[in-house]
Formats: structure tokens, C-alpha cells, sequence
């Protein structure tokens, strides 16, 4: 009996530990792919209870004991989730878990996720400015892509020229202006999201990089998941519709692996009016694994698109006719019609080696090539009036302007209603001017062209040398030969157009912009207004080492290139005809002088591992870099006057250093950041009209200083397996650090002699009082909070709000220059210090706040067939904010300047891009 009622006993415990045990389940994907990962160990800390995904990505662990647990998720190669959860008598689902790649240790590993709606935005004056949205792991960096791009953010208030973007190892930043051009791969976003990312300083193993890091996009064919995609995707931001698919084949017999992907974008117009929107792109990779040593791989990547572009405003403007209102655009036959056109089209072409040449030492080594067009449209007028419907005499402000007849209330009216009323370009108005005009138009449609032709040879050496230290080193070859002209697309029902220069007023000669052909007549196709060629060659190479200890990580590396520059006039402009070049008017014909710049490099950096969760992170680099070829020529276009030859053209130079403090712990993830930039003798030219001096003129600055220090924090909560909470912030200051020095260039006239340029063309004005100014880059202070919620039925929402301010106006900086108190040594009459002090106050925007949200689910409608939804709402609130903006220096004196200023509304007064208002993004996908 007794060893009965021992046995029921031990029986009856078992069974009711056995009832209050229970299951654990959930699916695991891939973070940046959402392709199901099989094979990924689930199990719950200090106890043996292990499970794998099977090959849908879904587990299961069975009989899991009550109360708190903590259930680790892993796999080689990525990083480790942890979950705290709590077991009850229920099945607990914990949904889709993302899991994220982690091949560098205690680093960052991030991508660069990028919308097309970011990066066509022209708000800075220039394409991708604010192009680089840098979104990964790091809850920070996700919110400066997702959450504050929209407001043109800027990472540690730099410009993506500080980044470098490779395909396959192989740089794409522009020799032009140093900047990646993203719509050279728009559209492939699903085969272009094996990156690699190292951000700031940390090391790349690819190239040396710069202060914003380094991303690599790996198209490898054999890297992709077999399996396909076909998503459709709707948005009112840039492209009203988009169609994308793709396809790979993983690993076929024989070796070969294929990858092809499509998609097509397509607007008749964005958020703003007449913007619209025609994308193609194609890709295709190849590759043919010979054996376990070498494999080559073949890259195709086509992307034409074109785009109409939107301009920025006075307040006046926005004033009458609200944020939406672009004045590029007019009815045509009842179909919108965009005067300035973006067009782009230039396939890039590569093939890499990758060879393994012992089990610890690769080497990959790439050519690419990469040619085509790319223009930008606008209208010319050899008589007639602007067609600008927002020329500074069609609108209110000017007729309320005092003059010597008073100011026109009766004019001033009527221009606001026609304003009101219609306020766009009148394209008919172009041809009845072109009618009977033959070959003398008085209009015409061009486009600027530039058709490059680019090649790059590259190899990058990897090798383990020890468990503890690993080599990265690379050589770099580049060549760019450009050409660059104007070329007629549209002669509005006219024959021809008479190619002059229509500014010309010292004699004959100067009106003929090109001398050899005078008084030429342009048709369609034909290239008139300039031609020339650049010519650029790169070369060099970097080396890093990396050690990896127990308690300590770190690493040195060091970069060296040589670059050269050179143009080729092929026209021989009226104003500027000298051949030689000791000539005191500079020459337009011929070749100039080749500039040649030495670069270099160094950087260092370590991690302090105080505890498995507490990292301790220090970098620090000099980087000394050649100017852009923008930056190296006064006006390219017409002459070869070189900026050394009006200031001081000198290898910009950057020091940088940076300390993180890091913790990661199941519960929360935190990464404090301080950074400390400077930015010296940095070169810019503008170009722009004045009224001071009546005349068309390149601003040249030259000797720039710049200083950029914050803080950036970002904090990840996991409050429940379900919920997280997330925040983020920066607190940044960039400022002018010093008085660059200023000089003006012009086309050589009576105008520009009586107003003081030497016989080159050329008026030094000294220093410009720029110092302590802020730097128009985006918002320097952000702040970010907001939660996701990913429930165990698939599906998910996140809702963000974002507070941002100390975002500042653009200054001109003529206006900062002793000529604006004073005309020849003496200050302007009725001059008032105070008065001035106003005029020059740099202007702040006024801080915003933004609610942004997004959400989606997920279905599995077979074995491995999903089929996904996604959704997003930016500006919920729909608030309207100023992005970005920059003086005119058309009223570039007091004189001038306090006039246009007396009355309200300033007729120069600075122009302003305005953020969107409220817009979505859905997406739904099919993925099999």
C-alpha cells in the first residue's frame, strides 16, 4: 500500500507539472529580406529545451515551464534575439521575429535604405544633398532615414559627399561633385539589399571611406535566396504607381547562379504640382562558380528616368498659391507639361573576380564601366519676355514697390488675380511668339547635357593573418572623360534658333559664343550656347589592419590618391577668345592648365568591451581630399579659368572624432554618441544675377571653414515580446568657423568693367563675415519618440512622433562682404547700423512637430508563398513646415537691399522649399 500511494503521488506530480507546462511558437525572417530562415536554433535560457526553424521559418518549443522565461534566438552570422516572456497555461505566439545579419562584432552593421521621394527632392539647390539616408539596427539611424528625411535631416549636418557607396567594391560617387547619384540604381530595391555598411569611421573592409562611412551594395548572384518577388506599390509622393519584380535561382547545377529584377514608376504628378515621374529599370547578375576558389560574376544595371522638377519660392509666392505650387509647369493641349526635366540614362556594366586564396585570405577584383546621358531642360529667349510666371514683374509685390510714379495699386491687383487665377507657364504663349520667326526663334526648349563615360578597376584584398588581426587593403584605378554641352530639343514651331549671346556689349565678336561659327543657327538636336570636355583620372589605394581581443577591438588605417583634372574648350567664345594661356583674358578654346592634387588619409579607432553589454567606442580620422571638378573651374562653361587662379584652390581637409557609449541588454538597447567635425578649406561657387552690379556672375568662395559637434542618442525599449519603444535624438551646432575669402567672376563687358573686374573678368572682395553663421543643413535639433506593437497574428503598427528646430536659411555671402555698407570706400547714403544688422540677421525657421505612422501584415498562402501588405502615413497632422531655403543675392548691397525690404514683402526676398504635407506610401507584395 505504501508504495502504491508513493507511486499515485510521484504520478499525480508529473502529470500536473506536465498541465502546467505549455508551447512556445513563432516565425523567423530574415531582417532586411523577409525570406523565412530555416535552420535557426530557439531555445530558452538555462534549461534544455531547444527547437530549430523548419524550412518556413516557423518553431515550435514544447513543454516550456510557467512563469518568466528568457528565449534566446540565434544563427550564425546574425545577431542574437532575446526575448523575455512570460509561459502561462496558453500557447504563446511570438509572431514574426526579424533577425538581422552581425558579420562585425560590437560595430554597427547598417544599411542604406533610401525612397525615391528623399532623394529627388532638389530643396538643398543640388541633387542629394540629403540623398544619403542612412537606416540600419541602430534605432537613431533608422529615425534620421524614416523619420526625419522628410525635413532633408542630415547626418551629423554633412552632405553625402563625406560617404562613399559601392557596388561590388566599386566606388559610384561622382567625379562631378562627389556625391552618390542614386537614380543610377532607383528601383531595385529588392536586389540591392545585400549591404554593408560601416558607419562614420569604423572600418570597412572595401575602401577607406569617409566621415558618414561606407556602404557596399553586393548584387553576387549566388548571394540571393532562390525564390521570387512581385510587389505593387501606390504613393502620392513622387510616383503615383510603382511595378517591381524579381527573381533568383540560388545555386543551379554546374555553378551557374541568376538573379533578374524590373519595375516600372510612373506619375503624371507628385505632392507637388507638375512634378511628374517616368522610371524604367532593369537588372541582371550572372555568375559562374568555377570551384571552391573562383567564382566571376557579370552586373547589369539599367535605370532611364526622367522627372520634372519643382522650384523654390518667395513667401509671396507661397503666400497666393500654397506649398503644392510649381511654376515649371503649364497646360498643353490640356495635358501638364514641365519645362525643367531631369533626364538620366546611364547603364553601368561590371564584372568581378572573387577568388579564395587559401581558407583565410580572398581577393576580389572588379572593372566597371559605366557611360550615357543625362540632362536638364529649360527655356531660352533671345527676345521677348520671361516666361516665368513668377519673374519678379508679373507679381503684386513689384507694383507696390514705391517709384518715382508711386506705388500701382490698380497693376498690383490685377497681377494677383491673374496670379491667383492661373499663375503657370504659358506654353502657347512660346509658339505664337515663334510664329514667322523661321530661324531667328525668339524661344526655345533645351536641355544642359552631360554624356560621361567612366571607367574603374579595382581589387580589394582581404586576409586573416591571425585569429586576432585581419588585412583590408585595396587599389583603385578611375577614369571619367565627360562631355558637356547645350543641346535644342524644342523650337516651338520655329526652324532655328540663332545661337548668340544674347548679353554680349563690347563688340561683334562677344555676341558669338563660338567664334568659329558665327551667327550658327541651331535645330533640333543641334549643340549651340557651349561645348567642352573634362577630362578626370583617380588613383590610389588604402590599407587597414583590425585586432580583435577579449576586452579590446580596434583597428588603423591609412589612404593615398592622386587626382587630375583638365577641360577642352571646343568652342571658341566671342568674350573669351585668347589660345594662349598666359593671355590676361582667359582662353575658352583649347586645353587648360591640368590640376593635380594629392589625398590622403588616416584613421584609428578602438572598443573597450567593459562587460558583454557595455561597450565603450572611440574613432578619430584626417582626411585631406581633392576639390570636386565643380569646384576646381571659375565657369567652366565658357572659359578655362581655373579657381586657383582667383583664390586659393586647396585640398579640403576634415578632422574627425567620435565616442559612443553602448549597452545591449534583452530589455534595452542604447548607443550615446558625441561628434566633433571640422572642415577646412572647403571651396564653393554659385551662380546667380545681381542687381549691385547688373550682371550675370560665379560667386567663387574659397578658404571655408567649418565646425559640426552634437550629440546623437538613440534608446530601444523591448517592454513586452510584442511592444517596443523607441527614441531618439540630436543636438548638433555647425557653424562657419572663419571669414572665407570671397571673389566674384563675370562675363568680360562694359558693365562689368565700370563696375570694377579687372580684364579677366575677375573682382576680388576680400573677406566675408561669415564666421559663427549657422550652416544650412536641415534641422540641428531632433528629438523622436514612438512604439511598435507586432502582434502574434502578423501583423503590425508603429506610430512616431518628431519635434525639430534650429533649421536656418542659406546666407549669401556677398552680402556678408564690406560692399554691402559701402560703395567705393563710402557708406551708402541715410546708412542705419542697426537697420543692417537686421538685414544680415541669418533667419531661423520655426521649430515643428510631425506624426508620422506605418503598419502592416503578413500571410502565408502556401509552403514558402507569402503574401505581404504595407502601409505609411507622414505629416498625419498635416503641418506645414519650411525644409530649406537661401538668400538672393540679386539685392547684394544696403541700398538695394534695405528698398526691396521697406514695404512688407521683399520682391528678392529669400526663397524657401517648403516639406509635404500629409502623404502615404502602400505597398503589397508577393513573395514566393
Amino acid at each position: 500500500m505504501k508504495n502504491f500511494i508513493v507511486t499515485m503521488l510521484l504520478l499525480f506530480l508529473s502529470l500536473f507539472t506536465l498541465n502546467a507546462q505549455n508551447n512556445v511558437k513563432g516565425i523567423v525572417i530574415h531582417g532586411d529580406t523577409e525570406i523565412p530562415l530555416e535552420g535557426v536554433a530557439i531555445r530558452v535560457k538555462k534549461m534544455d529545451i531547444i527547437s530549430k526553424t523548419a524550412i518556413d521559418g516557423t518553431f515550435t518549443l514544447n513543454n516550456v515551464p510557467k512563469g518568466k522565461q528568457l528565449v534566446i534566438i540565434s544563427l550564425k552570422g546574425f545577431e542574437t534575439q532575446n526575448f523575455p516572456v512570460v509561459v502561462s497555461d496558453k500557447i504563446l505566439n511570438l509572431g514574426t521575429v526579424f533577425l538581422y545579419e552581425d558579420t562585425v562584432k560590437y560595430e554597427d552593421l547598417s544599411t542604406i535604405t533610401l525612397t525615391d521621394d528623399e532623394l529627388n527632392d532638389e530643396s538643398n539647390t543640388a541633387d542629394n544633398i540629403s540623398g544619403l539616408l542612412q537606416a540600419s539596427k541602430d534605432v537613431y539611424l533608422r529615425t534620421a532615414a524614416y523619420e526625419w528625411s522628410s525635413s532633408f535631416y542630415r547626418i551629423k549636418g554633412l552632405g553625402s559627399e563625406n560617404s562613399k557607396v559601392l557596388i561590388n567594391g566599386i566606388e559610384m560617387n561622382k567625379l562631378y561633385n562627389g556625391r552618390p547619384q542614386w537614380s543610377n540604381w532607383g528601383g531595385l530595391n529588392d536586389v540591392l539589399r545585400n549591404q554593408d555598411f560601416s558607419n562614420g569611421l569604423l572600418p570597412s573592409a572595401y575602401t577607406f571611406g569617409g566621415v558618414l562611412g561606407v556602404t557596399n551594395m553586393n548584387t553576387r548572384a549566388s548571394d540571393y535566396r532562390a525564390g521570387g518577388k512581385i510587389s505593387y506599390a501606390s504613393s502620392n509622393r513622387s510616383y503615383s504607381h510603382r511595378l517591381m519584380a524579381m527573381y533568383a535561382t540560388g545555386i543551379l547545377k554546374k555553378g551557374w547562379a541568376v538573379t533578374v529584377s524590373a519595375s516600372k514608376r510612373k506619375a503624371n504628378q507628385g505632392f507637388i504640382e507638375g512634378t511628374m515621374y517616368n522610371a524604367n529599370s532593369l537588372f541582371i547578375s550572372l555568375e559562374k562558380i568555377f570551384n571552391e576558389n573562383h567564382s566571376i560574376n557579370a552586373t547589369a544595371i539599367y535605370t532611364k528616368n526622367s522627372r520634372g522638377k519643382s522650384a523654390a519660392n518667395t513667401q509671396e509666392v507661397y503666400d497666393i498659391k500654397g506649398i503644392k505650387y510649381n511654376p515649371y509647369w503649364g497646360y498643353q493641349n490640356g495635358k501638364i507639361r514641365n519645362a525643367r526635366i531631369k533626364r538620366i540614362d546611364e547603364p553601368i556594366f561590371m564584372l568581378n573576380h572573387y577568388w579564395n586564396i587559401r581558407s583565410k585570405t580572398t581577393l576580389e577584383t572588379g572593372i566597371a564601366y559605366q557611360f550615357g546621358e543625362m540632362g536638364n531642360s529649360r527655356i531660352d529667349f533671345n527676345g521677348g519676355n520671361d516666361p516665368d510666371p513668377t519673374y519678379y514683374r508679373k507679381l503684386p509685390n513689384y507694383f507696390l514697390k514705391d517709384s518715382y510714379y508711386g506705388k500701382d495699386f490698380e497693376n498690383a491687383y490685377k497681377s494677383l488675380v491673374n496670379f491667383q487665377n492661373d499663375g503657370q507657364l504659358n506654353w502657347n504663349d512660346l509658339y505664337i511668339g515663334n510664329e514667322k520667326s523661321g530661324d531667328n526663334a525668339l524661344f526655345a526648349l533645351y536641355e544642359d547635357r552631360t554624356d560621361d563615360r567612366q571607367l574603374t578597376v579595382n581589387t580589394i584584398l582581404n586576409s586573416e593573418l591571425t585569429n586576432n588581426i585581419t588585412l583590408n587593403a585595396n587599389l583603385e584605378y578611375r577614369k571619367l572623360a565627360s562631355e558637356n554641352f547645350a543641346s535644342i530639343i524644342d523650337l516651338f514651331g520655329a526652324t532655328g534658333y540663332l545661337d548668340i549671346n544674347k548679353f554680349g556689349n563690347l563688340g561683334q565678336d562677344d555676341y558669338q559664343n563660338d567664334v568659329l561659327h558665327p551667327n550658327r543657327i541651331a535645330k533640333v538636336g543641334d549643340r549651340f550656347k557651349y561645348n567642352y570636355e573634362l577630362e578626370a583620372e583617380v588613383y590610389g589605394g588604402f590599407a587597414q589592419l583590425q585586432f580583435k581581443y577579449n576586452k579590446i577591438d580596434f583597428f588603423i588605417a591609412g589612404t593615398a590618391n592622386n587626382t587630375s583634372y583638365q577641360r577642352k574648350g571646343l568652342y571658341k567664345n566671342g568674350i573669351y577668345p585668347g589660345h594662349v594661356r598666359d593671355t590676361e583674358i582667359p582662353t575658352s578654346f583649347g586645353t587648360s592648365e591640368k590640376l593635380n592634387f594629392l589625398g590622403y588619409g588616416a584613421k584609428a579607432g578602438f572598443t573597450y568591451k567593459v562587460s558583454g553589454r557595455h561597450l565603450l567606442n572611440f574613432n578619430g580620422g584626417y582626411i585631406s581630399k581633392a576639390p570636386s571638378i565643380r569646384n576646381s573651374f571659375a565657369n567652366s562653361r565658357l572659359n578655362n579659368l581655373t579657381v586657383d587662379s582667383v583664390g586659393n584652390l586647396l585640398n579640403e581637409k576634415i578632422m574627425s572624432f567620435d565616442a559612443s557609449y553602448i549597452v545591449r541588454s534583452p530589455f534595452l538597447t542604447t548607443k550615446l554618441t558625441g561628434y566633433y567635425t571640422t572642415i577646412k578649406d572647403a571651396t564653393d561657387i554659385a551662380f546667380y544675377f545681381t542687381s549691385a552690379e547688373n550682371l550675370f556672375i560665379q560667386e567663387i568662395v574659397t578658404g571655408i571653414n567649418k565646425k559640426h559637434l552634437g550629440v546623437e542618442l538613440g534608446i530601444e525599449a523591448q517592454v513586452l515580446s510584442t511592444f517596443k519603444l523607441r527614441a531618439a535624438a540630436n543636438l548638433g551646432q555647425y557653424i562657419y568657423d572663419n571669414n572665407p575669402n570671397i571673389a566674384l567672376a563675370s562675363e568680360i563687358s562694359i558693365d562689368s568693367e565700370r563696375a570694377g573686374f579687372d580684364k579677366r573678368g575677375i573682382k576680388d572682395y576680400g573677406k566675408a563675415s561669415l564666421k559663427n553663421y549657422k550652416v544650412a543643413s536641415g534641422p540641428q535639433t531632433t528629438y523622436s519618440f514612438g512604439f511598435d506593437y507586432r502582434d502574434p497574428d502578423y501583423w503590425f503598427v508603429g506610430v512616431t512622433g518628431n519635434y525639430l528646430d534650429n533649421a536656418y536659411v542659406d546666407p549669401s555671402v556677398i552680402k556678408r562682404t564690406t560692399s554691402f555698407i559701402s560703395d567705393d570706400q563710402q557708406l551708402f547714403p541715410d546708412f542705419d547700423p542697426a537697420l543692417a544688422r537686421k538685414l544680415l540677421t541669418q533667419e531661423k525657421f520655426d521649430g515643428y512637430f510631425t506624426l508620422n505612422a506605418i503598419g502592416g501584415k503578413t500571410w502565408r498562402v502556401g509552403k514558402n508563398k507569402y503574401v505581404g501588405f504595407f502601409a505609411s502615413i507622414s505629416n498625419l497632422l498635416n503641418k506645414a513646415y519650411k525644409t530649406g531655403g537661401y538668400e538672393q543675392g540679386r539685392t547684394a548691397n544696403y541700398g538695394l537691399e534695405s528698398k526691396d525690404n521697406a514695404y512688407g514683402t521683399p520682391v528678392f526676398g529669400t526663397k524657401y522649399w517648403y516639406g509635404r504635407g500629409t502623404s502615404y506610401f502602400l505597398n503589397i507584395n508577393y513573395r514566393f
